[in-house]
Order: structure tokens, then C-alpha cells, then sequence
């Protein structure tokens, strides 16, 4: 089983954090979270470091990429929304474009994108992994 590395590169902001997340060199999309508040549950975004993603199903929602071994919290996901203060909890969103601190646009499409190439990675039997820089 191999192992795949996405690759978070952030920019905090006080209104905000802002990535450009990477697969294999290439651009995949860009991120927008809370800003940085000590790991805060609900308030902030997660710290740097190296998680495994799983899927998680949901009533609500569906499928999802989870993000399971976060210190200190759970239920953390990558989901679609477009403006950080107003739509996370800790979470990270992917979106096409950023905007300014924690906004963005067209989540859903980078978010379908990007679960393209995840589930079609765990199709393949491999573990995909999420590096936060």
C-alpha cells in the first residue's frame, strides 16, 4: 500500500488562514480556514502536521474527506464553503479562488475535484495523507 502526500501550504491572516494545497508537485485548489487560535474547538484551525484522511459518511452530507487524528478535536472534515467565519468550525474548505482572509469562491467545484482524486486514490487501495505546513 503506498502512501500520498497532499501538501498544505498556509498563510495566516487574522480574519483568516489561506493554503495552496498540492498533490505530486501539482496544483490541486485553494484552502480557506479559521484563523490560527490555539486549536480552539469550533474556533480555530488545526495545527501543522501530518494526519491520515478517511472517509466518513454522513447523514446529512454523504461522503466525506475526513480528518480523524486531530489533538484535542473532532468531526473535522474537508467540506465546501466559501467564507470561513461563517461556515467553518475548524474545518478545512477548498475553493477555486481566494478572495481575502478565510473567502473564497466556488467551493463545490474544488471540492469535487478534489475528492476525484482522493477517492479515486483509496479506490486504489492507497492511504492518502494531509501534511499542513
Amino acid at each position: 500500500m503506498n502512501k500520498n502526500y497532499l501538501q498544505l501550504q498556509r498563510k495566516y491572516g487574522a480574519n483568516g488562514t489561506n493554503g495552496t494545497l498540492t498533490y505530486q508537485g501539482q496544483h490541486i485548489c485553494y484552502t480557506i480556514e479559521l484563523p490560527w487560535r490555539d486549536n480552539l474547538q469550533r474556533l480555530s484551525c488545526i495545527p501543522v502536521g501530518t494526519y491520515k484522511l478517511a472517509k466518513r459518511k454522513y447523514t446529512k452530507h454523504g461522503d466525506q474527506i475526513g480528518i480523524p487524528a486531530v489533538l484535542g478535536r473532532e468531526a473535522i472534515l474537508i467540506h465546501a464553503a466559501n467564507d470561513a467565519q461563517r461556515d467553518l468550525q475548524g474545518c478545512i474548505a477548498p475553493v477555486t479562488a481566494v478572495t481575502g482572509e478565510g473567502k473564497g469562491t466556488e467551493s463545490r467545484k474544488a471540492l469535487s475535484e478534489l475528492k476525484a482524486l482522493v477517492y479515486g486514490l483509496w479506490d486504489m487501495g492507497e492511504e492518502v495523507y494531509l501534511v499542513v505546513k
